[in-house]
């Protein structure tokens, strides 16, 4: 299952793409679109149009994106919600089941640590991904993302299995 993980931005949207087979994920591809001008509706399209890209390039079977958080100035959180809102939009243009994490789950998930700093996430995306350097700071909060999703992917189908294992046993 290709799995694409969005880190939401107006300036910079992280991605990543993984490849999930069972409890195995594969990198695919990682990067950044980078945001260019003043004007937050121009900003929005180019958040729509590289997401859109990446959607038709890599062909994804689920998409993946952190929830918003407050920040301390409303007007960045605003903005961010409107980048992540787009990327959303985009996802669900292509049909796409769209999950969203919490920044501290997404954390733990990959570090085991909530309050994990970036050096640390990027540290152990390149070495659950085995990639042979450090990805920019914004492609493995997005490639984290996608493993995040991934995890919880394959916990919720052992516990799914699991539970109709103990009711055939009950039966």
């Amino acid at each position: 299952m290709l799995i694409l993980g969005i880190d939401p931005g107006s300036r910079i949207t992280g991605f990543g793409v993984i490849n999930s087979v069972g409890a195995k994920s594969e990198y695919v591809a990682s990067g950044c679109i980078r945001i260019r001008g003043e004007a937050l509706p121009e900003r929005l399209k180019q958040v729509y149009a590289g997401v859109n890209e990446l959607i038709e390039r890599y062909c994804p079977q689920e998409m993946a994106i952190e929830q918003v958080f407050m920040a301390r100035n409303a007007d960045s959180a605003l903005k961010l919600g409107q980048a992540r809102g787009v990327a959303i939009v985009c996802g669900a243009n292509h049909d796409l089941p769209v999950y969203e994490y919490a920044a501290r789950k997404v954390k733990l998930s990959v570090v085991g640590k909530g309050s994990a700093d970036k050096v640390q996430v990027q540290h152990m995306v390149s070495s659950i991904l085995k990639l042979p350097g450090l990805p920019q700071a914004d492609a493995a909060d997005a490639l984290a993302i996608a493993l995040c999703h991934a995890h919880t992917r394959l916990g919720l189908v052992k516990v799914a299995g699991a539970s109709s294992t103990r009711n055939r046993r009950w039966r």
